[in-house]
């Protein structure tokens, strides 16, 4: 399979998910579900979540030309926001023409917090803990006997000690539990819970919050690029000055934590839109990547841009990715299960380090943009579309009213009213 379809952007819808179906080697029942609206009934939708009335639907994009360790990919994206496929797809084209991303992941454990109150000698508290050991791995291994039996389960404790707190002496218990494939969050939770009264008959102590820790800092996921400096070359600039600038603008993430969090937001742009499209926890994903960038006391990036002796830029990521390819949302809708198919990932591992890849390349294609002609040039040719359609515009007519309105460098929500009202595109009636 090749990620490279050159020229997928200007294929029509159809054509499109006729591509897909080809490389991917999907069936025609995988495709059905991409045609129905949402891919997902507001049946199906009542038994995901309370009191539904509807499905709200997002686009499922497709980001091409990627390359992870080796293996071509093409990675499903669901997000609303314009740019961000076609900034990803541009900029894995970029880095596959030094072999793509090489990328890892650490093995998935998990940290379950328990909350330990009313205990005025934490030493003596921490050491009976630890001297149960075995009893403690014994309960949690048996509220997951399937993650035991594929080789997950307990790992081992960590004690945290808070001798000066508003709530008085605190002891902080984690239990690591390696999950395998899946995300862990319930796996993780019934451990914590099941293991609590042992905990409270240890201490002596009151046991309070049961619960993981999305700071999933035992679980990071990396990946790095390189990207030739002559790929970056625009016009009016040199490759090697375009790479010096989107290092100049990496520094400031360092050392400006204003930008750092907008740095590290348009990473999560791509992130988020594969952990979405893949029935992950978005939220969780963004707590521990936020949390994670400021775990040295100074918030800063999640990312590191570096010039070769050569010219080349060379980019590292490395953040917690907790997500999973069995159970909850991954199974039960349907294009979640699409993605996972359309990705051909075989480990949650897998998944979480093309995640990454997906995030590098986002974050440099934003910094290039950012470090030449700036970042509204793009994005808002994107958004164009969105304002022909608020405006009205339906088939043909959105990308024509788009094209108009960039070509008079005029995108605004006004003059596509104007258009539109004017009646200078009629919409096909075969349509």
């Amino acid at each position: 399979m090749s990620s490279r379809i050159s020229g997928f952007y200007k294929l029509s819808l159809a054509e499109r998910r006729q591509a897909i179906q080809r490389v991917a080697k999907l069936s025609d029942e995988h495709i059905e579900r991409l045609t129905t609206d949402c891919g997902l009934t507001a049946a199906d939708a009542d038994h995901l979540i309370e009191n539904v009335v509807g499905v709200y639907g997002l686009p499922l994009g497709i980001a091409t030309n990627f390359r992870v360790n080796g293996r071509d990919v093409l990675v499903p994206m669901v997000t609303e926001e314009p740019s961000v496929v076609a900034a990803c797809s541009h900029a894995a084209k970029l880095a596959r023409k030094a072999g793509g991303f090489s990328a890892e992941s650490d093995p998935p454990v998990m940290i379950g917090q328990l909350q330990v109150l009313g205990v005025d000698d934490l030493a003596a508290a921490a050491e009976a803990i630890t001297v149960a050991q075995d009893e403690i791995a014994a309960i949690v291994n048996a509220q997951s006997p399937t993650i035991t039996a594929l080789g997950g389960g307990f790992q081992g404790l960590e004690l945290r000690y808070f001798p000066e707190t508003a709530a008085g002496p605190m002891l902080i218990v984690h239990l690591l539990i390696d999950v395998r494939d899946a995300m862990g969050a319930n796996a993780v939770n019934s451990a914590a819970e099941a293991v609590a009264p042992l905990i409270e008959e240890l201490t002596g102590g009151r046991v309070l919050l049961r619960i993981l820790s999305n700071l999933a800092d035992r679980r990071l996921a990396r990946a790095s690029c390189r990207v030739p400096a002559d790929a970056l070359a625009r016009d009016d600039l040199p490759g090697d000055i375009v790479a010096q600038r989107i290092i100049e603008a990496q520094v400031m993430a360092e050392v400006d934590p204003f930008r750092a969090a907008t740095h590290n937001k348009g990473i999560m742009n791509g992130i988020d839109a594969v952990i979405i499209a893949t029935g992950n926890d978005w939220r969780a994903a963004e707590a521990g990547a936020h949390a994670y960038a400021a775990r040295t006391g100074n918030y800063g990036p999640l990312t590191e841009w570096r010039q070769a002796e050569n010219g080349d830029l060379v980019g590292n990521i490395e953040l917690p990715l907790a997500v999973g390819i069995v159970g909850g949302t991954t199974k039960a809708h349907p294009l979640a299960q699409l993605a996972l198919d359309i990705l051909g990932v075989e480990t949650a591992g897998e998944l979480a380090e093309i995640t990454a890849a997906v995030g590098l390349a986002q974050n440099q294609g934003a910094l290039r943009a950012l470090a030449t002609e700036g970042i509204q040039a793009g994005h808002m040719a994107l958004h164009a579309r969105q304002l022909a359609v608020t405006a009205g515009a339906t088939g043909e007519q959105v990308d024509r009213i788009a094209e108009q309105l960039v070509a008079e460098e005029n995108i605004r929500l006004a003059r596509a009213r104007e258009i539109v009202n004017s009646r200078q595109y009629p919409v096909n009636s075969e349509q």
